[in-house]
């Protein structure tokens, strides 16, 4: 099988690294970080304008129709420069609108998410399950022309920038039951709605959301009322397929990084990279990384498989990017010594990120539980 890039892939490459290059400066970047937005509205348009809000999405509303391997080349340039733009709330969002969504609802959102001029974010993060377990207490009731929702979700990622919120609401059934779960868009600043903005360790936006008798048309509703699970089950195990690239990203900055640290320090009157045992910890860093790449790989070229088979690779994935991040980030900040936790440096950064990247949109289960369970 040829695992090149394509055309496409290259030029979607090569036009991110240079955006990196040029508008992410280390400085840039906590600068935007400390802003009060927590990212760059010129960046969001640069974003549209390169056509990268548009890559997932289909011809019809005016986006190009890319695939999971496409985004993946795009999260692993992000990862390797630390991007903080709402990127992945806004595609997740947009993908469950274009998934699940009438023609009409599509052409209300999707080309304005498109242009640059609408953000989503997907709300389906709650308290009070077990750990990593789908768990859905906010209630979604039927009532005249429309639906009534109540509830709280909790680590929206980017929600307070959004203009429509995706909620996962329970419109019958436990609170851990895989059915009866809707899809709902919720205007961000309709009645009812509240959200508390706070930055995560990683440098990016998350918002608390209360849910307070939020009414809701009929046409807010994607799909059917009790069929939201496996559009959301797709949409959180697309989500772990652009954390693993982009934790692949930031592997390899700290492996960069750390090399040209091992090349330069001095200690004992040599290079610490002439030091045998530093220079088989930095061996191990890119083992690790490459294989969390070869994984994300398998499990991205099958995104669009059959569930068990997708959920199986993805788990997979899921599992060794969290333990490669781990080793790859703590070996960094090991072989940096006192500096590589200070926020001057970038390296801590970068671990930081590593170590947030495994919990983000993690509520549809652990991954050794869905490997198992896709057997």
């Amino acid at each position: 099988m040829d695992f090149a890039l394509s055309e496409l892939q290259q030029l979607l490459k090569e036009q991110a690294e240079r955006f990196i290059a040029r508008e992410y400066g280390f400085e840039q970047r906590r600068a935007l970080v400390g802003s009060e937005r927590g990212y760059s509205e010129a960046h969001w348009q640069t974003f549209a304008e390169l056509g990268w809000l548009g890559l997932p999405f289909a011809e019809q509303v005016g986006g190009f129709g890319g695939t999971a391997a496409d985004l993946a080349v795009l999260f692993e340039a992000f990862g390797h420069g630390l991007v903080v733009e709402p990127y992945l709330a806004s595609v997740l969002g947009g993908l469950a609108v274009q998934r699940g969504g009438t023609p009409a609802q599509q052409q209300a959102i999707l080309p304005a998410l498109i242009a640059g001029t609408h953000k989503l974010a997907l709300a389906s993060t709650e308290t009070g399950g077990r750990r990593g377990g789908l768990y859905v207490a906010t209630r979604a009731k039927k009532v005249t022309g429309g639906w009534q929702l109540s509830g709280h979700k909790t680590v929206v990622l980017h929600g307070a920038c959004a203009d429509t919120l995706v909620v996962s609401a329970r419109c019958h059934g436990a609170f851990d039951a895989t059915g009866g779960i809707g899809l709902f868009l919720v205007p961000a600043r309709a009645h009812g709605v509240g959200r508390r903005d706070y930055r995560t360790i990683d440098g990016l936006r998350a918002a608390d959301i209360t849910l307070d008798r939020v009414e809701l048309r009929d046409d807010a509703l994607l799909g059917e009322p009790t069929g939201g699970y496996a559009l959301l089950d797709e949409l959180l195990d697309l989500a772990a397929l652009a954390g693993c690239a982009e934790a692949l990203g930031c592997m390899q900055a700290l492996i960069d990084r750390t090399a040209e640290y091992l090349r330069t320090r001095e200690q004992f009157g040599r290079k610490i990279g002439q030091f045998q045992v530093l220079q088989h910890a930095l061996v191990d860093m890119f083992i690790a990384a490459e294989q969390a790449r070869s994984l994300t790989l398998a499990a991205t070229l099958k995104a669009a498989a059959p569930a068990a088979e997708r959920r199986r690779l993805v788990a997979a994935a899921r599992q060794f990017s969290a333990d490669a991040g781990r080793l790859v980030g703590q070996s960094a900040v090991q072989l940096h010594g006192g500096i590589g936790v200070t926020d001057e440096l970038d390296v801590a950064h970068y671990f930081k990120r590593l170590t947030m990247l495994p919990v983000w949109f993690a509520d549809n289960g652990q991954p050794l539980e869905r490997f198992q369970a896709a057997d």
